[in-house]
């Protein structure tokens, strides 16, 4: 397998550190509001990269943290706590606000297929740990304390930029112009590891510590989680391109000042899904979520498959005609393989079945190249082999890209999918009772791109999804 290292800024040959098993660490979401589609994307990403490891053959141990402790919405000490922005929101506790959203984060993630990771989190939990990790740093001179809060020293690290590939003159500190930094650091760049003075004072999170009673900083949370459930020698760390700086450079310095060596070799990151006006976010335009797609007639999975046609280290631009266009192409595909479980014949070709399976680890080796994936699908679709060969094939991808290419459990329809239904049968029918036959034709077309097929009976118009 090759993948694009972004601490080295080439693609290598992925070589893990033990190999009866891959450690894979992916940085969970900040639960304190429901995730865009944007940040599943990322997700979508990783869930890909989990199954293409195993799908090579190797075992996977993955964890995954969940963000319930204050986080900031700068990327300096500053700025926001958003776990009590949403509280404030709500008017609900940030342990309500955290299970609440957490619930939430999962469900989304089960729609589009998502594997929830053999090891998940709460960031709260493990305050202990980061006690002792923030302690040793302060012994061997990595941190220091300052107005009462406790920092770590980039000056101490070599090489603090290499994950970024920038140094410091070129940033701008916490990414923002109108950022203030902390004049109690000793440099501007040096960031939090434990705060007991802060204007989020009187927030609920806060736990004893030697330093007094206070939170922890940002980034200490998933060196301290990924540390104590995977190890010294992590094998993988990914995330999203905006966790690459400040986050995930942090992370680095501070976990290798603690261990005293090298702690992860290989770095992926997830390119941004943008819209019209650029990147997604939840602040701006249209809150874009799977419930939101759901309101408006999607599967869930073709969204899935529209990132699949994207390879995960490009910009995905989003539209509502890009994503029909994708729900159009999905449907089709799901069409054909109906077709040919329904005529099943013949006996399985090992030999055919073993090309099929090595064209698909070719297309992953070459750094998850999941548009080469689906053209290994659309491959077998048109090879000359009887369909019981096919279906083993199909079966063996999907494996990797979940999109239920096979499924004959039929999902059930959440109600704003059935709600989106009845709505647009209602506006058909009075359509018709107006005679503007080409407008109900319309619709009837609108729904059938989306693969719900309706019937005219003596009962009235029926439905169904397929």
């Amino acid at each position: 397998m090759r993948l694009y290292n972004t601490l080295t800024k080439k693609i290598e040959e992925f070589k893990p550190y033990n190999d009866k098993e891959v450690t894979l660490y992916t940085c969970g979401p900040t639960v304190y509001h429901f995730a865009h589609i944007g940040n599943l994307r990322t997700y979508i990403f990783e869930d890909i990269l989990e199954k293409s490891l195993e799908y090579v053959g190797y075992n996977v141990k993955r964890c995954m943290n969940i963000t319930d402790v204050g986080h900031m919405s700068s990327d300096a000490d500053t700025g926001e706590d958003k776990m009590i922005k949403g509280a404030i929101r709500e008017n609900k506790t940030v342990y309500e606000i955290a299970d609440y959203y957490t619930e939430a984060f999962f469900k989304d993630a089960s729609k589009l297929n998502i594997r929830k990771p053999k090891i998940t989190e709460r960031a709260s939990k493990h305050i202990d740990f980061y006690i002792k990790m923030i302690e040793k740093l302060l012994k061997e001179g990595y941190a220091y304390i300052s107005n009462g809060n406790v920092y770590f020293d980039i000056s101490k690290v070599k090489d603090y930029y290499a994950l970024s590939g920038k140094n410091q003159e070129e940033l701008i500190i916490g990414a923002r112009e109108d950022v203030n930094y902390d004049i109690h650091k000793r440099n501007p760049y040096d960031f939090g590891l434990w705060f007991t003075v802060s204007k989020f004072a009187n927030q609920d999170m806060k736990w004893d510590s030697p330093w007094g009673v206070g939170y922890p900083g940002w980034h200490i949370e998933c060196s301290g989680i990924s540390i104590n459930y995977l190890g010294e020698h992590l094998d993988i760390h990914c995330g999203g391109v905006d966790n690459i700086f400040p986050h995930h450079t942090n992370e680095i310095a501070q976990s290798e000042a603690y261990l005293g060596h090298k702690w992860c070799s290989y770095w992926l990151h997830g390119e941004h899904l943008n819209d019209a006006t650029g990147k997604m976010s939840k602040s701006k335009g249209e809150f874009l979520t799977v419930s939101l797609l759901e309101e408006k007639g999607y599967n869930p999975l073709v969204y899935r498959f529209f990132c699949l046609q994207s390879h995960y280290r490009n910009q995905l631009v989003f539209s509502y005609e890009a994503l029909d266009k994708a729900s159009s192409t999905y449907n089709k595909l799901l069409n054909k393989i109906n077709i040919i479980k329904n005529n099943t014949d013949g006996i399985v070709e090992e030999d055919v079945l073993n090309n099929y399976k090595n064209k698909f680890k070719e297309a992953i080796n070459n750094d998850l190249n999941t548009s080469l994936m689906i053209t290994c699908l659309y491959d077998i679709l048109k090879e000359n082999v009887n369909n019981n060969t096919k279906i083993e094939v199909i079966k063996s991808y999907d494996q990797v890209l979940s999109l239920d290419l096979l499924n004959d459990n039929k999902k059930e329809l959440s109600s704003d999918l059935i709600k989106y239904i009845e709505d647009k049968i209602n506006e058909r029918a009075l359509a018709k009772q107006n005679k503007d036959y080409v407008k109900a034709d319309l619709i009837r077309k609108e729904l059938e791109e989306k693969n719900i097929i309706i019937k005219d009976t003596r009962e009235g118009t029926k439905y169904e999804v397929i």
